[in-house]
């Protein structure tokens, strides 16, 4: 199996290149996000709980989101690996992660992480932001907090990568299709 966490910046590209991933490689994408909205609109146990902390403006518990991200692992051990997006975000998430693909008898194989400057980010995400009615990206200020979070709250699981060999920055700047093809050299060498 070929495991692959997607890292990088909001705007980096990640969910357009986990499409093509999923699609080339037959490799099963799982969203954080879309995940939460799964179990929250089908009132799963999981669900009830992430959205009683959620209402209440905090964080889901790390042992929540492990436990809705391994019943979607569970369900689909038939596919050739899975892309995760959104998750890990801290180092205790990544140990976690870990944990859980081991005791599915797999690991993570790599860490992919998009590299883009600021400026092309903050123009990717307005851009999408007059298209997709998202507020978080019409929003400049917004959209430079939520970069500024990252480089402070997340960015330091490339350390944690790094030290298993398993991180791989990519340059993420260029047209899709040439960002795809710098992808499918790393997950080819995996």
């Amino acid at each position: 199996m070929k495991n692959i966490v997607l890292f990088g910046p909001p705007g980096a590209g990640k969910g357009t290149q986990a499409e093509f991933i999923r699609d080339s490689y037959n490799l099963f994408h799982i969203s954080t996000g879309d995940v939460f909205r799964y179990n929250i609109k089908n009132n799963t146990s999981l669900g009830v709980l992430a959205k009683e902390y959620m209402d209440k403006g905090e964080l889901v518990p790390d042992e929540v989101t492990i436990e809705m991200l391994n019943k979607v692992v569970i369900n689909n051990l038939d596919c050739n690996g899975f892309i995760f997006d959104g998750f890990p975000r801290t180092t205790s998430q990544a140990i976690a992660l870990d944990k859980l693909m081991t005791s599915n008898n797999t690991m993570i194989s790599a860490m992919i992480a998009f590299e883009v400057e600021d400026n092309i980010l903050i123009s990717r995400l307005i851009k999408r932001g007059e298209t997709s009615g998202r507020v978080d990206d019409s929003d400049e200020l917004i959209v430079k907090n939520r970069i500024n979070e990252y480089y402070r709250k997340t960015a330091i699981l490339k350390e944690y990568y790094q030290e298993k060999d398993r991180y791989y920055g990519i340059n993420g700047e260029g047209q899709i299709n040439e960002i795809f093809i710098r992808l499918k050299k790393v997950i080819d060498s995996l």
